[in-house]
C-alpha cells in the first residue's frame, strides 16, 4: 500500500472527516435519497440499504460516482466552488489525473491537519470488516471499513490510541495490523489476496465502492491489494496496463483477470482475482454480491483478455 508519508503535500493537509466520503463526478451529481451518504457524519448502511436496484445502477449508468476515500485518508484539494471541493487522492493512482484519482466531494466531509501532527512513526490499519472507532470511555463513535489506515499515538491496554480528524480516538487491538509508516504493510503472496478477499463473499456490489459497507469490482482488487502492502491503480483499465503481463496458461492465484465485452475484442469492463482451478473471486455488478465461481460456462470465459499479476513482481520489498 502507499507508504504513511506526505512529503507532497504542504504544511496542512486535507483529510477524509466521514466514515466513507463518496467522490462524486460534479457537486450536482447527487440526488436526495443521497444525503445519507453526503452528510457528516455519514450513516453509508443506512444510505445504501435505502436505495433501489435502479437508484443504485443510476449511479453508474448516469456517470454519478467515481470512487470513494475512507476516514483520516488524504486528498488534495484543487478547487472549491461553495460547498464542493475538487480534490485528486495520491494513493488512488489513475490515469485521468498524475496526481491522483479527481473527483468532487461536499466541503464538510473533509478536515485541516497540520502536517507535522499527522505524521506519526506507526500506523493502523483496520483489517477486520468493520471496526467501531471508540471514545476513551469505550462509547462507540464511527463504524469504519477495512483498510481505514490512522495515525498511532500509542498501545492502550487492549486497545490502539489513534490520531483521528477529530483528535485522539481508540481502536480495538484486535482489529487492527500495527506497522512502521516509512515502511507500509508488509507485501504478501497472491494467496493471502485471497484470503484477504473471502470474508467480503455475499457483500453486495456497489459503483465506485471502495470500502466493506460495499466496493465495485475494481475497489476490491484495490483494497485487497492494498491489504497485503502493494498500491495499485484503481480503475479496473488502469491495472491492467500497470501489471506485469501474465500468460493464461501462467496464472497463478491471486493474479487478476479482465474482461472486455464483443468477447474480448471490446472494451474492458470487469476485473476479477484468479482463484485457481479454473475460480475467480469477484464483486460482479450491482445487485449481486460477491462470489466464487466457476469461469467456464460463463461469459467471462469467453470475455477474458488480459491477465496481469503485482503481488510477485514486488514480492519481498517493502
Amino acid at each position: 500500500m502507499t507508504k504513511q508519508t506526505f512529503d507532497q503535500f504542504s504544511e496542512e493537509i486535507w483529510v477524509t472527516a466521514v466514515q466513507v466520503a463518496t467522490i462524486w463526478t460534479s457537486p450536482s451529481s447527487p440526488r436526495a435519497m443521497d444525503e445519507s451518504g453526503i452528510s457528516n457524519p455519514t450513516d453509508i448502511d443506512n444510505w445504501l440499504n435505502h436505495l433501489s436496484y435502479e437508484s443504485t445502477v443510476a449511479l453508474s449508468d448516469e456517470n454519478r460516482v467515481q470512487t470513494q476515500t475512507l476516514y483520516g485518508e488524504a486528498v488534495m484539494i484543487t478547487d472549491i466552488q461553495e460547498d464542493w471541493a475538487h480534490v485528486v487522492i495520491p494513493a488512488q493512482p489513475s490515469v485521468k489525473d498524475e496526481r491522483g484519482y479527481p473527483g468532487w466531494v461536499p466541503l464538510n466531509q473533509l478536515i485541516k491537519v497540520n502536517k507535522q501532527n499527522w505524521q506519526h512513526e506507526a500506523s493502523a490499519a483496520i483489517t477486520t470488516p468493520h471496526a467501531w472507532l471508540e471514545a476513551e470511555d469505550g462509547t462507540n463513535i464511527m463504524k469504519l471499513s477495512y483498510m481505514t489506515v490512522l495515525p498511532v499515538e500509542q498501545k492502550a491496554g487492549n486497545r490502539v490510541k489513534v490520531q483521528t480528524p477529530h483528535g485522539y480516538q481508540f481502536l480495538h487491538e484486535k482489529d487492527v495490523t500495527v506497522f512502521r509508516s516509512e515502511d507500509g504493510l508488509p507485501t504478501k503472496p497472491g494467496t493471502e489476496l485471497l484470503k484477504a478477499g473471502e470474508p467480503y463473499v455475499g457483500l453486495d456490489y456497489f459503483w465506485g465502492g471502495m470500502s466493506s459497507f460495499g466496493y465495485d469490482c475494481s475497489g476490491f482488487a484495490y483494497a485487497m491489494h492494498q491489504a497485503n502492502g502493494y498500491q495499485i491503480p484503481r480503475d479496473a483499465g488502469d491495472q491492467a496496463q500497470a501489471g506485469q503481463k501474465v500468460a493464461y496458461d501462467a496464472l497463478e492465484p491471486g493474479d487478476l483477470l479482465f474482461f472486455a465485452y464483443e468477447e474480448g475484442e471490446g472494451s474492458l469492463h470487469h476485473v476479477g482475482f484468479y482463484y485457481g482451478n479454473g475460480k475467480m473471486l469477484h464483486s460482479p455488478q450491482t445487485g449481486r454480491g460477491i462470489e466464487l465461481i466457476e469461469l467456464k460456462g460463463t461469459k467471462y470465459e469467453t470475455e477474458l483478455c488480459a491477465a496481469t499479476r503485482y503481488w510477485r513482481q514486488a514480492e519481498g520489498q517493502s
